[in-house]
């Protein structure tokens, strides 16, 4: 049995998982509410933007903020929750259209689940204030990134979609940190594009790795937020429900636009938000009790 197989396989058990997942926690947190239309249209188009390869969860929060729903320490389970069926798709579509060697595939995504375990088992603890603090910073981080890809910032990389000895390390290490990050909204794309390049890799062969490791980061993740509840039910299949279909339209319909000026209005929307987030958790000290 090939690894692509192995991996698609896992992936729609641990999807299996994941559903009954939510109907667990639904019934455990009581959560209640359906999706709005323009919780729908938030999944519709920033999946859209995902699977031509700008990423989903900056835009995600960015529009979050603008309309200043789901509560700031409920984003990043949202994030995954509502995400993760796209993602799935996407795994299905993209791991099986990209050719890249099967030991650093299965254990680049195997790492960046396990990260994504123990991450998200850390933020659905973490206090509002500094969830805010992390969101900023992700959301600057991702503006900056959106910055090097315009101006043509990116390692250009190798021709090899394999790797061996140190460098086949590094690769594992870093994508166990990706994992981790996810859990706070920091997408694993231009990251994973920018330390495959590096080490020698084609930029193609972040694809796979990047796609795969959502397929199973992503529901692993929402296990975290599922037993502690802090995700919006209702945003979450909102963005599902969404999501699909832009992804579906983006990889059979679109499959290419002028992403270079879209990805410069993402650069002004991320970075309000990024400011805002960073300001609501200054507020939030500002208005804490001194202690006594």
């Amino acid at each position: 049995m090939s690894t692509k197989t192995v991996l698609l396989s896992l992936v729609a058990l641990i999807n299996v998982v994941f559903v009954f997942g939510w109907l667990w926690a639904a019934r455990r947190h009581r959560l209640t509410g359906g999706p709005t239309p323009g919780d729908i249209a938030i999944g519709a188009f920033t999946d859209f933007l995902d699977t031509l390869g700008i990423g989903s969860f900056a835009p995600t929060t960015a529009l979050f903020k603008f309309r200043g729903r789901p509560a700031d320490e409920l984003i990043p389970g949202t994030l995954n929750v509502g995400h993760n069926a796209s993602a799935c798709l996407e795994t299905m579509l993209y791991v099986t259209a990209v050719a890249v060697q099967p030991a650093l595939l299965a254990c680049a995504i195997g790492s960046a689940t396990v990260g994504a375990w123990l991450g998200a088992g850390i933020v659905s603890r973490l206090p509002r204030r500094t969830i805010q603090i992390c969101m900023g910073i992700a959301l600057l981080i991702a503006a900056i990134f959106f910055v090097m890809r315009n101006l043509g910032w990116f390692p250009q990389g190798g021709a090899a979609f394999a790797l061996s000895g140190w460098r086949f390390a590094v690769a594992v290490v870093v994508n166990f940190f990706l994992g981790a990050l996810m859990c706070i909204g920091i997408g694993n794309y231009a990251p994973s594009v920018i330390v495959l390049s590096l080490l020698g890799m084609h930029p193609l062969a972040a694809f796979p790795i990047m796609i795969g490791s959502d397929g199973l980061v992503q529901p692993v993740a929402s296990l975290g937020f599922f037993r502690s509840g802090r995700f919006s039910h209702g945003t979450a299949l909102g963005l599902t429900m969404g999501g699909v279909c832009g992804a579906l339209v983006a990889f059979f319909i679109v499959k290419q636009l002028p992403l270079t000026t879209m990805r410069w209005l993402i650069i002004i929307v991320v970075s309000y938000a990024a400011v805002s987030m960073l300001r609501s958790a200054y507020a939030s000290r500002a208005a804490a009790p001194a202690p006594s």
